[in-house]
């Protein structure tokens, strides 16, 4: 039998009509008209396919801005402890084995964490247990593209089985309407123990008399299976609750344990493990509820989350879900919710492709942080403990990819979002302070995962700050992570993790005091270049905060520290060509550490000398005096930008040159400003823009990272690029539209205009700051912090005298 189209069609087809009107209207309009239309529904611009294939590592199901619930599919392969992809949905991959309700955008990880209790409406008698069908041959359907249909807060999905499942959410709950084949067997799988990376523990219990199944998921492991550290991280830091009820009654019940079966029951426990393949394959636990079909194949179903309690599971749904709410009035609710979000950036003109890939950006910007607090303010703490919110912060975040969000998606959200940055930040202090003191790296719900290098809180928090952010306790916040990065931790001489999840957070800080860079050999570190550059990014964002505390004697320090990129900088190092001076890692004798190559990744993390020698946006001026002078690095950086002959080479794959699908290169483009050619910043940013990011579900460069990497689009589209973590300064660029408005909700609107806007004027030629000429390719804080406009006079051929001056140029 043909799948019976899911209910929600009509309305996926309604957003994209949207679509079409909008680009016909802007068709028949005149090029200045299109300009002044602003955007004023962006839902009709997201695709939340994007990025769901080509590594982007998105998920297209239902969630809200920040939302603790993200409703969306669990493909699989073939392998019930695995998925097609980090984050349980990959595009190529047409089998599903449930529709999770917790996911994160972009996690690397493969698979990279949540993916919480799968249901799965399964169309058939259940006559073994589904942990025991390891090979996803039974409890598993087929499904077809034509038949799924994404928008922003709303998931439907036609499977070949003939179910469908049509899903809508708030920000801790859901609804869901599935549909079955009338006169077949109609399960619901609640497959409580099968989360992405596994599971200790599970449990479910079914109460008939009331139509409801309750249950949680004791779970964690974030990274755990990964090859460079990840035993480290084989454990559990949180407990999801869930809460579904029915409108109408249960034809039948049972539950399984590993690959027992237990028809008519109703309650049942255990978990998966860790671990992978054949060491987990067949363990586990659920249970499923039957249904009539005979007169009515369609079944409703409420559910609630919380990571606190049942009990919060079942508040957070009353609170947020009206009891007759259907699946219309949720997704009605959350597109408006959407809608007023993505309108804190109001774009005009461009082509349909551009307001597309841009607002589907935006959309991917603002997912997260995630609320981990329910409705009553109570949330898991980083001890283990439940906590509530204290007075003036509104709500516990949490999924922090330090080491990815520092260098573009924070300074996005401080921007658009400065209360929600301020929550987040208080958020990140109230786990310190719940761990002894000690700020993680990459926080998932309520767990120090550890996973990456560097100290990235502090460059998050000390951005904040210098953007204006000031609704947390930025004194006590600004004392913890100074003593983090001045007092040693017994954790920075543990090898627990390492490379790629070392515990410690500023590891082996004595010595790192004494020595003045990472020693490769005694780093305890993923690679001790690397560590020397994140912590000398970090330490300058400190100084740059402590100053604006008044703080100098602090400020100095840090500052000082902030230049210690220059001990592992070697200017013998070579290419073997003729290039010489690049960033490489030395040992605790002072040796440089051989031998070596720029294309190696040897000192580095998920990166290569190369990429690495780059980085270091606090002191560009100083990294060009290193390399001979402003010309001589700004040579150097064309070749990394492009082949010998001369065509670029931005889509990465060359070790030696410039890779969009990993951080520690993303903001070089924008170094061009500082080196008084912003000409070749306009030219190479606006390559990236038109060929590595796009429409469909290839077009994001690689894993979004938690937003990252869509908000290097948002930016580079508006012609803005935060300059250095710790500071309000945006480096200039072209912008990709004719006009834009950023909505700064504490004050001054940020207005963006650029009437020449489009593919054949990518330069820039004059620039007036607040209605008066700008002669430099960088604005001070008060843009951000004040708001204000920018008037771009756009050319077809590059201004190479504009901004150039030495004594203008961004430091």
């Amino acid at each position: 039998m043909p799948p019976r189209p899911p209910t929600a069609r009509r309305f996926g087809a309604r957003a994209a009509a949207i679509v079409i009107t909008g680009a016909l209207a802007a068709a028949v309009m005149p090029p200045a008209a299109q300009a002044d239309a602003l955007v004023t529904r962006p839902t009709a611009y997201v695709d939340p396919l994007i990025g769901s294939a080509n590594g982007g590592n998105t998920f297209p199901g239902a969630t809200l801005p920040y939302g603790m619930i993200a409703w969306s599919p669990t493909s699989t392969t073939g392998d019930q402890t695995s998925t097609g992809a980090a984050n349980g949905y990959e595009y190529g991959a047409t089998r599903l084995r449930g529709l999770s309700l917790t996911h994160v955008n972009g996690a690397g990880c493969n698979p990279g964490a949540a993916g919480d209790v799968p249901i799965m409406p399964f169309v058939g008698d259940v006559t073994s247990s589904p942990s025991a069908d390891t090979k996803d041959a039974v409890y598993a359907a087929n499904f077809s593209h034509d038949n799924e249909r994404a928008v922003p807060g709303r998931y439907t999905l036609g499977l070949d089985s003939g179910a469908s499942a049509d899903l809508a959410v708030s920000k801790r709950a859901g609804v869901a309407d599935f549909s079955f084949p009338a006169g077949k067997p109609a399960n619901l799988l609640f497959r409580v123990s099968n989360s992405l990376n596994g599971s200790e523990d599970a449990e479910v219990e079914i109460d008939t008399a009331h139509r409801k199944v309750t249950g949680s998921v004791l779970t964690g492991a974030f990274c755990g299976r990964r090859a460079n550290g990840g035993t480290n991280n084989r454990k559990s830091y949180y407990r999801l609750y869930f809460s579904a009820s029915f409108d109408r009654d249960f034809a039948s019940t049972g539950t399984w344990k590993d690959g027992t079966l237990s028809p008519g029951a109703t309650t049942a426990s255990g978990g998966e493990g860790y671990a992978t393949g054949a060491d987990r394959a067949g363990r586990g636990s659920g249970g499923w509820v039957g249904f009539d079909t005979t007169a009515d194949d369609d079944v409703r179903m409420r559910i609630g989350i919380s990571y606190v309690s049942q009990a919060g599971a079942e508040a957070n749904l009353r609170k947020e879900i009206a009891p007759k709410a259907g699946v219309e009035d949720v997704a009605r609710a959350g597109s408006a919710a959407w809608d007023q979000e993505l309108r804190s950036v109001r774009t005009g003109g461009g082509t349909d492709a551009q307001r597309t890939t841009f607002y589907t950006a935006l959309y991917h910007s603002l997912m997260q942080p995630n609320l981990i607090s329910d409705t009553d303010g109570r949330y898991p703490g980083m001890d283990g403990k439940p906590h509530r919110v204290t007075r003036g912060q509104g709500a516990q975040y949490s999924n922090f990819s330090g080491w990815d969000q520092y260098r573009a998606q924070i300074q996005l959200l401080a921007l658009l979002k400065p209360r929600i940055a301020g929550d987040f930040a208080q958020s990140l202090y109230n786990f310190a302070q719940q761990n002894g003191g000690v700020w993680d790296r990459w926080v998932h719900v309520n767990g120090a995962t550890h996973v990456m290098t560097g100290d990235p809180t502090a460059a998050t928090l000390a951005t904040f700050y210098a953007m204006g952010v000031r609704n947390f306790d930025y004194e006590g916040a600004f004392e913890s992570l100074a003593r983090q990065a001045t007092v040693p931790h017994p954790d920075g001489l543990s090898d627990a993790g390492c490379p790629g999840q070392c515990t410690g957070q500023r590891p082996n800080l004595a010595q790192y005091l004494e020595s003045h860079y990472a020693p490769q050999d005694v780093c305890h570190c993923w690679g001790g270049a690397a560590e020397t550059l994140e912590d000398a990014v970090a330490d300058a964002a400190l100084g740059r905060w402590a100053r604006l505390l008044g703080r100098d004697a602090e400020a100095d320090a840090f500052d000082a520290r902030g230049r210690w990129w220059r001990n592992v900088f070697n200017p013998e190092a070579g290419d073997g060509a003729g290039t010489t001076g690049y960033i490489q890692a030395r040992n605790l004798d002072g040796s440089w550490v051989t031998p070596f190559s720029p294309g190696s990744d040897r000192g580095f993390a998920q990166g290569t000398s190369a990429t690495y020698t780059w980085m270091v946006p606090q002191d560009v001026q100083g990294l060009a005096d290193a390399m001979g002078g402003r010309d001589a690095a700004s040579k150097r950086l064309d070749s990394f930008f492009h082949k010998a002959d001369g065509s670029w080479s931005v889509r990465g794959g060359d070790a030696l040159r410039y890779d969009p699908t990993n951080e520690p290169g993303i903001h070089a483009p924008w170094l061009y400003n500082a080196l008084g050619k912003p000409w070749k910043t306009q030219e190479t940013v606006r390559e990236i823009v038109n060929t590595v990011y796009g429409t469909g579900p290839r077009g994001l460069p690689g894993n979004d990272d938690l937003g990252t990497m869509s908000a290097w689009y948002v930016f580079s589209a508006l012609g803005l690029y935060p300059q250095t973590p710790g500071s309000a300064t945006m480096l200039l660029g072209a912008p990709l539209f004719p006009a834009a408005v950023i909505d700064r909700p504490q004050g001054k609107d940020i207005t963006i205009s650029a009437p020449a806007a489009d593919a054949t004027h990518p330069y820039i030629d004059a620039v007036e700051v607040d209605g008066r000429p700008s002669d430099r390719s960088w604005t001070d804080a008060r843009l951000v912090t004040r708001g204000g406009s920018l008037n771009h006079r756009l050319a077809d051929r590059p201004n190479t005298g504009w901004a150039t001056g030495p004594a203008g140029l961004p430091q």
